[in-house]
């Protein structure tokens, strides 16, 4: 098995990917402060994104033959609405809240998800069935989130 294709690969990538979504926050939240706009904040966020997101792709991999093909379910399009509501609420919401709260409570949001996902093999995702220890770790986590983000 090559390095790049190996589970500690992936999950390195993962943590930085991981590490990456509160200096986003973060930093979406403080434009959306300075400018008094969140919603101009997001948006100037995905036009950065857009340019980054089609350059990779023209670098990496060239001009591509379909974006679009009919034995693809139109839910596997949609994810954008989910990375847009992400962006909007964390943007408005982080400089109200804190950038570590609502962080907090989206990482919440995502070990729920992750684990409904998971254990319905929903949308085509692998199986990883909620196992009692699997059901143990998430509410571990869950407390670890709550006693994260509670004020002594």
């Amino acid at each position: 098995m090559s390095n790049i294709n190996h589970p500690i690969f992936y999950a390195l990538v993962m943590l930085v990917a991981g590490l990456g979504i509160p200096v986003m926050a973060t930093l979406n939240a403080g434009l959306g402060a300075r400018l008094e706009n969140p919603m101009l904040a997001s948006t100037v966020l995905f036009v950065v994104a857009i340019v980054a997101a089609v350059a990779s792709l023209l670098v990496f991999q060239g001009v591509p033959k379909a974006p679009f093909s009919n034995s693809v379910p139109i839910h596997f399009y949609l994810g954008g609405f989910f990375v847009v509501f992400y962006v909007l609420t964390i943007t408005w919401i982080a400089p109200r809240f804190g950038v570590g709260n609502a962080v907090a409570f989206v990482l919440l949001g995502q070990i729920i998800s992750m684990a409904i996902i998971d254990h319905y093999r929903l949308m085509g995702a692998m199986h990883h069935p909620i196992s009692m220890q699997r059901f143990s770790g998430l509410v571990l986590m869950a407390v670890g989130v709550f006693l994260a983000v509670r004020r002594v």
